[in-house]
């Protein structure tokens, strides 16, 4: 059984790698982190390889709407798999208004054909906001109104994911007083989708749901916003390697000073980490690892990928703790001295003066003996 298992493994992980152009250890590595970052059980990473071999891939429509494109951007900067043999070999990008070739009528027929051919069947994926405010007239594709457009692809689509924060829950475009009245695609909707928060979020978070839902047929567990349990179950301050500076009470005060050039919690620079959920400081951005993201930069996290901390508050206000002991009990990194005025020290003279001389007379009487009348004979 177990000699089976490593052959049709072993088989399947040959075929792929060489129809990806890479080796047989490099697409098994892929398969053992994608499974890792899943949460997967041991031998999960055979399913995914014959998966990967064998399954169908499936059709992706990718939507742009109130955006940067810098999730798209997050996306290019992959590189287990790299992008052209993401598109090319896992799934099938069918549409893309920034990587795909066709423009104006072409791009909206091969979009119309996509969701044709994969009724039922395909993925969509919306980056951006979508407006509402006056019937949704602020965003238009190809003569089609953002909040129409969205309908329509998500009327048949298998699953929907919201990629970003700005499709997620309205992020940056849905700041105070949001003119346009950007919001997130569940709301426009009206039903739960699976949601990937981030400004940008890591591209290995979509990668890892896409994956999922290739091999098993169903996108992975959400939590009651629709983030995949895998990548936002836990908060980012629980994985910080600054925890142990923020247990022990060593906090960086201002950018530049001892403490941050020692590597300091960030925690009174204002880090959002004790109050957001994602995998930031496990993972890392760019393939540099995970010591590539902002607070291992030096910089505080702003709470990007968390509705009603990104965008929301200000940078460098203090986060709320949830689930720990706040630092304000803390000393400082450097206690300051205070200062006394002359009428002050003045009156702390007398004071310590009338109490040298309590003691000056208590040490002289100590050891003596009141002169007490001795008791006579037989009392």
């Amino acid at each position: 059984m177990i000699e089976t298992y490593i052959d049709e493994t072993t088989e399947a992980a040959a075929t792929v790698a060489s129809r990806l152009r890479i080796d047989r250890r490099e697409f098994l590595q892929f398969c053992a982190a994608t499974a890792a970052t899943l949460g997967l059980p041991t031998g999960a990473e055979a399913a995914i390889a014959k998966a990967v071999e064998k399954a169908q891939r499936p059709s992706v429509i990718w939507l742009h709407f109130q955006e940067c494109t810098g999730c798209s951007e997050s996306l290019l900067r992959a590189e287990h798999p790299t992008l052209e043999k993401l598109i090319l070999d896992v799934i099938s990008l069918d549409y893309h208004e920034t990587l795909m070739a066709a423009a104006g009528h072409q791009a909206e027929a091969a979009r119309k054909s996509a969701m044709k051919a994969n009724k039922g069947k395909y993925i969509l994926v919306v980056e951006g906001a979508i407006p509402v405010a006056q019937d949704g007239i602020f965003c238009k594709i190809g003569g089609h109104k953002a909040i129409d457009m969205l309908k329509e692809c998500a009327a048949d689509a298998a699953a929907v994911i919201a990629m970003g924060s700005c499709a997620s829950w309205g992020g940056m475009p849905s700041t105070d007083p949001n003119p346009t009245g950007s919001s997130g695609v569940a709301d426009v909707l009206g039903k739960p989708v699976v949601t990937i928060p981030g400004c940008p979020p890591n591209p290995y978070n979509f990668l890892a749901t896409a994956v999922h839902f290739l091999t098993f047929g169903k996108l992975p567990e959400i939590d009651q916003l629709g983030r995949p349990k895998f990548a936002y179950g836990r908060i980012i301050h629980e994985h910080c390697e600054r925890r142990a500076h923020f247990d022990a009470g060593r906090f960086a005060l201002e950018f530049g000073d001892e403490g941050h050039r020692k590597g300091y919690c960030l925690y009174k620079l204002g880090c959002k980490g004790p109050e957001t959920y994602a995998n930031c400081s496990t993972i890392g951005f760019g393939d540099v690892g995970e010591s590539n993201w902002p607070v291992a930069c030096g910089h505080p996290c702003i709470g990007c990928s968390e509705k009603g901390v990104g965008f929301t508050k200000p940078i460098h206000m203090t986060a709320q703790l949830k689930g720990m002991s706040p630092p304000a009990s803390y000393p400082g990194v450097v206690e300051q001295q205070g200062k006394t005025s002359f009428a002050s020290a003045a009156a702390l003279a007398a004071i310590a003066g009338a109490a040298a001389g309590g003691a000056a007379m208590l040490a002289k009487n100590l050891g003596k003996q009141d002169d007490v009348p001795a008791p006579k004979k037989g009392e």
